[in-house]
């Protein structure tokens, strides 16, 4: 029989606020905490949620710029969010809801889930 154990943090994508709070509210229903990336500017953090990270999808820095270290402001908003997981600075979660309103935030969103490998280490798509 073989195992298959993917230890990653899921990361489900919804489409605008309603769609937000719908996909929040299933992720709550299923049992685990959930945290919240969202398109900046944030919305306040939603009722259930036990975190949130924003990014700006247009690459405010530029390429080579010593904060992102050539790392995707969808990236690094998920590293904020697993950094503060994992030294205790919110409750933990099992799972991430991210807010994409534009279609801008959903090609950041699955690029770093592809194209960065420290993303791709932690997260992974639902």
């Amino acid at each position: 029989m073989a195992w298959s154990l993917d230890a990653r943090i899921p990361l489900l994508v919804a489409d605008g606020e309603a769609a937000l709070a719908a996909a929040l509210a299933a992720a709550l229903a299923a049992g685990p905490k959930a945290a919240v990336l969202a398109e900046a500017p944030p919305p306040p953090l939603p009722m259930g949620a036990v975190a949130l990270a924003s990014f700006d999808p247009y690459l405010p820095h530029a390429a080579a710029c010593t904060c992102c270290g050539g790392r995707s402001p969808a990236a690094a908003a998920l590293d904020r969010l697993f950094q503060a997981r994992v030294r205790n600075q919110c409750p933990w979660f099992e799972r991430v809801v991210a807010l994409a309103e534009t279609a801008e935030a959903r090609a950041a969103i699955a690029a770093a889930l592809t194209q960065d490998a420290v993303t791709a280490a932690r997260f992974r798509a639902a």
